[in-house]
């Protein structure tokens, strides 16, 4: 029994009273026949109207549930809904009462069955082989298994727009699922594009079901799993891992650019910029030296015996300093004078 169907006990307990007052009428018959003294007329329809009043006040109250939305029906015309909670009614038919689940997401699942949900759910695709293969654009079987998510945005066309909505919106999703993969390559359809295919057909199958005008709206429409036949799968499945490690090679290569060029590209600026220091410091020491070699040539003009002797003190000064021994000689190249050890003494040496 679906959900949404009329929740009327009182049909069943009328079915009960007809049987009881026909039970109470035999054995009327049966003991007037024998002894005559059946029950009499006034007693049996005190019993009547006993059993009438409770099945009005019985059938009075309903209870909808959380996730649920009432449809209420006086005399065959809607009248209103109803929210989670006991409410009242009128009896014995004038109100009819349809319970419709609005608040939870509902599935339907094609190419498999879920046998038993739960930490460990169970599969089976025994008896659906011709569900779930699907011829594609260039001519090749894939088989599909899909699911189509769904919540029903408006309860009463839910009902009664169409006979079995449940049924319709197998038959347009199973048409959209092979609409769309049927445009499409097997490569597409078994590799890359599985999530751009599941949107394109979630935005068909919405389109088709707002033109019936059925109050549902498609939340999801998801692949569980899309192989090749049997008999080529092995080959496909070869295919794929050659795909993923091409893919996998392709993104390892870019990440290596990615690390490699910007620091070539740092190297390269830190090299220019050396360069550059050095130039600049090899132009501002020729320009210090060309300035103080000018400043010497204007001095050695104005006094150049001075000059001269300066010079030749100030690299004397810097040069006596480096060596390790030290012999004067006399100026008419007679006998060396004795060592003076200056830099022994003043560095420390021996």
């Amino acid at each position: 029994m679906q959900d949404w169907e009329n929740k009327n006990p009182a049909e069943e307990i009328e079915k009960k009273i007809v049987d009881f007052i026909n039970r109470v009428k035999n054995k009327s018959k049966g003991s007037g026949q024998a002894g005559g003294n059946g029950p009499s007329k006034s007693v049996l329809a005190f019993i009547v109207l006993a059993l009438l009043l409770a099945i009005g006040v019985y059938s009075s109250f309903y209870e909808v549930n959380t996730e649920e939305t009432g449809v209420v029906l006086r005399l065959g015309k809607f009248s209103t809904y109803s929210e989670p909670g006991l409410h009242f009614k009128l009896p014995f038919g004038i109100e009819q009462v349809y319970l419709v689940p609005t608040g939870r997401v509902l599935k339907e699942e094609f190419g498999f069955r879920t046998v038993q949900p739960g930490v460990r759910t169970t599969y089976t695709k025994r008896g659906m082989e011709e569900e779930s293969l699907t011829l594609t654009g260039d001519l090749n079987v894939s088989d599909v298994e899909w699911i189509v998510q769904y919540q029903v945005s408006d309860p009463f066309k839910f009902i009664f727009k169409i006979k079995n909505p449940i049924i319709t919106i197998r038959d347009i999703s199973e048409a959209m699922v092979r609409k769309v993969i049927g445009n499409s390559n097997v490569g597409e359809v078994l590799t890359t594009e599985r999530a751009f295919l599941a949107s394109k057909i979630e935005q068909d199958l919405q389109t088709v079901l707002n033109g019936y005008d059925i109050g549902v709206r498609i939340v999801t429409v998801k692949f569980q799993d899309v192989t090749p036949p049997d008999p080529v799968k092995t080959a496909y499945n070869e295919v794929n891992e050659a795909e993923q490690q091409k893919e996998s090679l392709i993104f390892q290569a870019r990440e290596q650019y990615n690390r490699e060029v910007p620091r070539a590209g740092g190297e390269a600026k830190q090299i220019i910029q050396e360069a550059e220091g050095y130039a600049a410091e090899r132009i501002n020491k020729a320009r210090g030296e060309s300035n103080r070699f000018l400043a010497i040539l204007a001095e050695y003009r104005k006094a150049p015996t001075v000059t001269r002797q300066r010079m030749y003190l100030e690299t004397m000064e810097e040069i006596l300093p480096k060596l390790e021994e030290i012999y004067v000689m006399d100026e008419k190249g007679g006998g060396m004078l004795p060592l003076l050890p200056l830099r022994n003494e003043q560095g420390g040496k021996k």
